[in-house]
Parts: structure tokens; sequence; C-alpha cells
């Protein structure tokens, strides 16, 4: 089945506007959802909206409310929302232009794929995608979508173009804050070399399908365990003690060099990370 446009609208740079259509460049991978059972039954646990002294209530009953002060809410009504909902102009105007890399992965939030409309906008799109290219540069702009604006960023992928949304500089904490207790000190120059060899010995080029949510595995391995149980019992595998706990204070010098000199080959040999994916338990069971 052939994916369903996100948005569908025209990408303009000054007079030139190319119809395009955008993707979601992600999906929901094997992710694991619960669901709240009440035990004696079995059966799946339903919410009612409650209103405390009162109880369960309509909701042709609820609207919304803005909280200005601690129990004050400034209440709306739907239409009222509605009213000052974005005009979607299916136009992505592309305002300003910036160096790749310029901006900081803290902004960008979720990736899309944008692709020509059609045969007739072709010319134009590759135009466009291989003049950012070649200039090194990604454009900016504000796309109207479901009633509200998203700042985006648009830049060439393979023979499409990537469009990542991103978050305004109010939503961005910032680190400093975070890191202000960091000593100024300056590392040990042996020190600083051996961490360099170790970091060169595991770089390898990118490959997310050398890894796997471990977590997601164990959890399905144990979920196919327990459906084959009959005794209702908790299934616990030990976990392996997480190195290094206790209160030994780690002599960093023998530890860098003791992982130096166990690593095997060089940044030349080094063809897959470290965390290597494991067969899913399916797999295990058909071989």
């Amino acid at each position: 089945m052939a994916a369903r446009a996100y948005w569908s609208g025209q990408i303009r740079l000054a007079l030139v506007s190319i119809p395009v259509e955008i993707f979601s460049a992600t999906q929901s991978g094997a992710k694991i959802r619960f669901n709240q059972i009440h035990r004696p039954s079995g059966k799946r646990i339903a919410y009612e909206k409650v209103v405390p002294g009162i109880g369960p209530v309509d909701r042709d009953d609820i609207i919304k409310g803005y909280e200005i002060s601690k129990g004050s809410y400034v209440l709306l009504e739907e239409r009222e929302i509605e009213a000052v909902r974005i005009e979607s102009k299916r136009t992505l105007e592309l305002v300003q232009f910036v160096d790749t890399g310029e901006i900081d992965p803290l902004y960008f939030e979720k990736p899309y794929y944008v692709a020509p409309k059609d045969q007739l906008a072709e010319e134009a799109f590759v135009v466009l995608r291989d003049a950012m290219r070649k200039a090194g540069k990604v454009g900016l702009g504000q796309l109207s979508v479901r009633g509200s604006e998203k700042l985006v960023a648009l830049k060439p992928c393979g023979k499409g173009l990537l469009l990542e949304t991103l978050r305004y500089a109010d939503e961005v904490r910032q680190g400093r804050a975070f890191f202000e207790d960091i000593d100024d000190i300056k590392p040990d120059t042996e020190l600083l070399d051996l961490a360099t060899t170790l970091i060169d010995k595991r770089t390898a080029p990118f490959d997310a399908g050398e890894f796997e949510d471990r977590y997601v595995e164990a959890l399905r391995t144990m979920i196919e365990k327990k459906a084959k149980s009959k005794s209702g019992k908790a299934i616990i595998d030990d976990a392996e003690a997480p190195a290094g706990t206790g209160g030994n204070v780690i002599d960093l010098m023998a530890a860098l060099k003791k992982s130096v000199g166990g690593e095997k080959g060089g940044s030349k040999d080094a063809k897959k990370p470290p965390a290597k994916k494991k067969p899913s338990a399916s797999t295990r069971k058909s071989a």
C-alpha cells in the first residue's frame, strides 16, 4: 500500500514554486505496549473522566482551560481555539539558508521525506536539491499543518529532500546551568592519549541495523515464556550486575591501559560497533 502523504503543497523560493508531497521518515518500531488489567477478573481497566468531590462527568460538560494561577483557569470554548488556528496555506516558503551543520542537534525534532508531486515538478525540484547540495546549505521556513505552525529545515537527501521539524528557541533548555559545577581542569596528556586510542580502535561506519533494543527483545522473550507457562508465577531472570559498582576508587590510568590492551585491531579493522544484533526469539525458534 502506498504511503499516505503527511502534507501536500508547494515549496516556494522567491518566484519559483515546486509542488511536493511530504512523507513521514519514521515508523513505530517493535515496541511492546501494556494494558492495565484488573487482576481478579483479568479484564482491561477502563478510564472515566471524574471531578474530585463530584464524580464522573459527561463528555459534553468538558471544556479546555489554561491555568493562570493555582486552581484558577481561563476557560476556552473549542470554537475560540479554532478561531486562532493558523490557516494552512499549503506553501512552505524558504526564507533563509544556513550552513550544513550550523543548527544544533538539540533543535531537531522529527524527519520527513520530501518528493516532487509529479513529473512536471521534477526539474525544479532537482535544481533546488542540487543547488543546496553544491552550496552546502540548509533551507529554513515555517510549515502550517493541522492548525499550528512548525519551524522546519530542508536539505538534500539522496535523490530527494529531507525535511526536519525544529523546536523553537523557547522549547530548548540551555546546557550551561547543568554543566556549571564541572571544574575547569586540563586532563593528563597520557590519559587523554589512551582515551583517544581507545576511541580510534572502536571507530567504525555507522549502521543502525547493528543495534537493537535489547530491552524490547528481553521483554518479548519473557512474554513468550510466560504465555507457555501454566503456573502463572513471575518469570524473572537474574540480571548481570553492572560493572564498576561499589565504593572502590577506579585507577583511571590502569583501566584505560587495560581497555586499550584488550582491544584487538585498529580503527581500520573495526567493521562493526561493539553492540551486535542478536537473533530474536522467533528467529531462534525457527532455526
